[in-house]
């Protein structure tokens, strides 16, 4: 689920994507989900304006959530 954003530097709420997740998971086992940015952080020629802290905090962010969302 393409759920993180990679267009803006602003950092989702962990809250609504963990909540998303468990929507989905209504209707599609758990264990065929998985989390991902929308698409690359590249996903233009002159890409998207996040700095590579940015990008990281996405990055660290996806794995946190997926963590804590996936942990049952």
């Amino acid at each position: 689920m393409g759920l993180i954003t990679t267009k803006r530097p602003e950092l989702e709420d962990r809250d609504t994507v963990i909540a998303r997740i468990h929507e989905a998971a209504q209707i599609v086992p758990p264990e065929n989900l998985c989390l991902s940015p929308q698409c690359g952080f590249a996903s233009c020629k002159i890409g998207n304006k996040l700095t590579e802290d940015e990008r990281w905090a996405k990055v660290a962010l996806v794995k946190s959530i997926a963590e804590e969302a996936w942990s049952c």
